[in-house]
């Protein structure tokens, strides 16, 4: 690998059978990166929100490297105003959030990423896609507005396997226009620093709520693997990933998977003896009086299928009627990756740098085939989309719309998914266990016209995964 280089310049373009650019109806499969230079392309640069529009909730984060107490255990890692988690940042939808950045001492740069809000491209907070890493002593603004209500998590995507882990993340909650009243909201995030595992910074969290409340508990799985959640009363599924699900039933005996970078809301009613949230085997959330102490629940032996959970609703386009399909294949091999000798990841047999740039227009109905040969499990995020489970091993989608922003890709598994491609940019298609992102299991996906400014490596020292 050169020291500094573009994503417009990796690997080979996949048009997916659509036209290969604006005005050529011709079509092919594949091809070299002559189309990204070409004059008037939009830079990412210019992709932002309105500038003339007064922001409506103002947040400062300043960024820090070094000890951090979590749990009431010393680690070396990173803070956003001085805590990790950093603050929970909250906004109600349609409002304007700016968000300052400030880095004081993390010494390779910082970024933040708005993980499953479908931002402009501008402000995705990818180092050496659409930004620069922010430098120890600068600053840095976002500005998006929050159209879709739900649960997010902010996190830096500069050398994001390690300060993710380190503890440069927080939580976003976006609130509905009209939120129902009376309904406790619990922010869960689920984080292992080193091997300490922990929710909101601690092993278990305590929360008060009177008997008969209703209770909204926000799952965020920051971690690079997934875990289950299950509780020691009935629930409802509300959300994944931010969006709603529709007509959900009531939960006994089951546990939800949370995919590594994924988003699960549950609703649930306060028993008279309090109630305890399971996140995996080691954190847990526990409601009730002041002072309420709820036993661990026995694990479930069965699990909530997303796929068939909940009622059929509109898509509000066709997925059998694409415009593009692309085909995303994980599997493994020897071979080198940045340097390095190893037994590494493929996307469609290859080895990254040699990924696909999967090429769309503004408009297209995607269709995407992503499978996994590779003996791990693999969670699927792509940048600044929802996309929804059509399929998985030939398995039709029956329940509620599966939307989702990331994915759990099991080894041996298929799911087809689709989207609507609607926000152009240069998107990053990647898998969120940050250790193999690091690896190379990673692609994007690019608007036919939008080009980026922006390199990996060079003075910045950009270094996205």
């Amino acid at each position: 690998m050169p020291s500094t280089y573009s994503v417009m310049d990796m690997g080979y373009v996949d048009y997916g059978g659509g036209p290969r650019r604006s005005g050529d109806d011709g079509h092919d499969g594949h091809d070299g990166h002559d189309m990204h230079d070409r004059a008037g392309a939009t830079s990412v640069a210019d992709l932002t929100e309105r500038s003339d529009r007064a922001a409506d909730v103002t947040v400062d984060l300043v960024a820090r490297q070094g000890t951090v107490t979590v749990a009431g255990r010393e680690i070396d890692g990173y803070s956003l105003n001085g805590r990790t988690p950093g603050p929970t940042i909250e906004v109600t939808q349609g409002r304007l959030l700016e968000v300052r950045l400030h880095n004081r001492d993390v010494e390779e740069g910082i970024t933040l990423h708005w993980h499953g809000v479908d931002v402009p491209n501008a402000e995705d907070g990818v180092a050496g896609v659409t930004q620069d890493a922010v430098q120890r002593g600068e600053e840095h603004v976002y500005r998006f507005v929050a159209r879709d209500a739900g649960t997010y998590w902010y996190h830096s995507h500069q050398v994001s396997h390690e300060q993710v882990r380190g503890g440069l993340f927080g939580t976003l909650v976006v609130q509905p226009r009209r939120a129902p009243a009376g309904v406790v909201d619990v922010p869960a995030v689920m984080h292992t620093y080193d091997s300490l595992t922990t929710v909101n910074g601690t092993r278990t969290d305590h929360v008060t709520a009177r008997p008969g409340q209703r209770v909204r508990v926000r799952v965020v799985n920051t971690d690079n693997g997934p875990f289950q959640a299950w509780a020691s009363a009935p629930y409802r599924v509300l959300a994944v990933d931010g969006t709603d699900v529709h007509g959900p039933t009531p939960v006994e005996d089951e546990a939800v998977t949370v995919t590594a970078g994924g988003r699960v809301d549950l609703s649930l009613t306060v028993p008279a003896d309090g109630l305890r949230v399971q996140l995996g085997s080691a954190a847990a959330v526990v409601v009730g009086r002041e002072g309420a102490e709820v036993p661990e629940p026995d694990a479930p032996g069965a699990e909530v299928d997303l796929l068939s959970y909940g009622a059929p609703a509109p898509l509000g386009f066709d997925p059998a009627d694409a415009d593009r399909s692309f085909r995303y294949a994980v599997g493994r091999r020897p071979g080198f990756v940045k340097g390095r000798p190893g037994l590494f990841w493929t996307v469609n047999g290859h080895l990254f740098p040699d990924v696909p740039m999967f090429v769309v227009r503004e408009g297209d109905v995607v269709r995407m085939t992503i499978s996994n040969s590779s003996g791990d499990v693999h969670p699927m995020h792509l940048h600044g989309h929802h996309a929804v489970v059509v399929s998985r091993d030939g398995r039709r989608a029956t329940g509620s719309p599966w939307w989702f922003d990331s994915l759990d890709v099991e080894d041996g598994e298929t799911y087809e998914v689709a989207f609507v491609a609607d926000n152009p940019g240069v998107w990053m298609d990647h898998c969120h266990n940050l250790e193999h992102a690091r690896d190379g299991l990673v692609a994007h996906l690019m608007y036919d016209g939008v080009r980026t400014p922006y390199r990996v490596g060079g003075a910045p020292g950009n270094e996205p995964e």
